[in-house]
């Protein structure tokens, strides 16, 4: 067992499992800090080998490989935090909430979460590392932010992100147990019906009150791995629950051209709400990865689908955000309008739809 929150953070106590005898020491550890943010297997290696796992009577263990034997007690000492490898920048936030534990950020298009190769700077982590600088406590002994949860790149909207250790478990354990409320706003190329019996016919897709609810796997794309898409086998992939429901549709003709659609997520999937859309046959407005063209047969003013078919992202916003604050145990919840790209292309589409006969 251990305690991230106890009055020593940097101190945990590991204790094995009696199922895990035998086991080498970082797989057991792993095992046991599996809920503990920033303490990987591969970081619970570096940590050992650097002297900072203990046995019950004190003596330093550096030895990854050794055996373990049930009920023991492991003290590790997590180093005093040091500086992560991505750099501060001087990048401005809109932040909507932060305190000493946690604050609430609205993320821009176009900007990537965490550093990649490719994308290491001008992320949100570098921008973060600049903004907190010395009130980062330190994960998994960096001094970085904790990233919970991510949305893509060219995706806008609020997240949350952990400033120490204890909050980081916290929030882990908030997404863990679905206890998050979250909400997305997206265009569609027409729109989810619930009266669309090829939609409901779907493999995981049923009607709950007001809502078209998508149960299915999602993992990555067979031929392509760097898609993810909807998996038929029992094993594969990951569970993912997505609920939505159209809010306004726009263009005339037998079905509608666009819809705004809100999103619920219940599971946290790589690429969920695209890959959802996308199966339901309504991927989203803007998707250069998922999106579909508007159907043949909808004729509408020329100028709002040049519009829908250039508009240079996909066209999803995460618009609020709710928890239990995991340290103070408030309610928090934040709301943050659509981005003006994607506002803009709302009004034309309801000005479009207006001046239709």
């Amino acid at each position: 067992m251990s305690d991230p929150a106890a009055s020593d953070p940097q101190k945990l106590v590991l204790v094995v499992a009696p199922e895990d005898a035998g086991q080498r020491l970082d797989k057991a550890l792993a095992k046991v800090a599996s809920h503990l943010p920033g303490l990987s297997r591969s970081r619970l290696v570096q940590l050992i080998e650097q002297g900072a796992v203990a046995d019950q009577s004190g003596a330093t263990v550096t030895e990854t490989k050794r055996k373990v034997k049930p009920g023991t007690a492991w003290h590790l000492t997590l180093p005093e935090p040091v500086d992560a490898r991505p750099g501060p920048e001087a990048i401005a936030l809109d932040i909507l909430y932060e305190d000493a534990e946690l604050l609430v950020v609205n993320k821009p298009a176009g900007m990537v979460v965490h550093p990649a190769p490719g994308s290491d700077r001008g992320t949100l982590v570098n921008a973060l590392l600049y903004h907190c600088g010395e009130s980062l406590a330190g994960i998994g002994g960096e001094r970085r932010p904790g990233i919970v949860h991510r949305i893509d790149k060219d995706t806008s909207g609020l997240l949350v992100v952990a400033k120490t250790q204890a909050a980081h478990a916290g929030l882990a354990a908030l997404f863990a147990a679905h206890d998050i409320e979250r909400r997305y706003l997206a265009l569609t190329w027409g729109a989810p019906d619930r009266a669309d019996p090829r939609l409901t016919g779907l493999p995981g897709v049923r009607l709950v009150p007001d809502w078209i609810r998508v149960t299915t796997r999602i993992g990555r794309h067979p031929a392509d791995r760097k898609r993810m898409a909807v998996l038929r086998g029992d094993e594969e992939g990951k569970e993912a629950i997505t609920n939505l429901r159209s809010l306004e549709t726009f263009g005339s003709g037998p079905a509608p051209l666009a819809a705004l659609v809100e999103w619920r997520l219940e599971t946290g999937r790589t690429h969920q709400i695209r890959v959802h859309a996308n199966y339901l046959g309504h991927a989203l407005v803007g998707d250069p990865t998922y999106g579909r063209r508007a159907a043949g047969n909808i004729e509408p003013e020329m100028s709002i689908i040049h519009q829908l078919r250039a508009f240079p992202r996909q066209a999803l916003h995460a618009t609020s955000l709710g928890f239990v604050h995991p340290l103070s145990r408030k309610s928090l919840y934040f709301e943050a309008d659509p981005p003006d790209d994607m506002a803009g292309l709302l009004a034309d589409l309801r000005r479009s739809a207006a001046r239709s006969p």
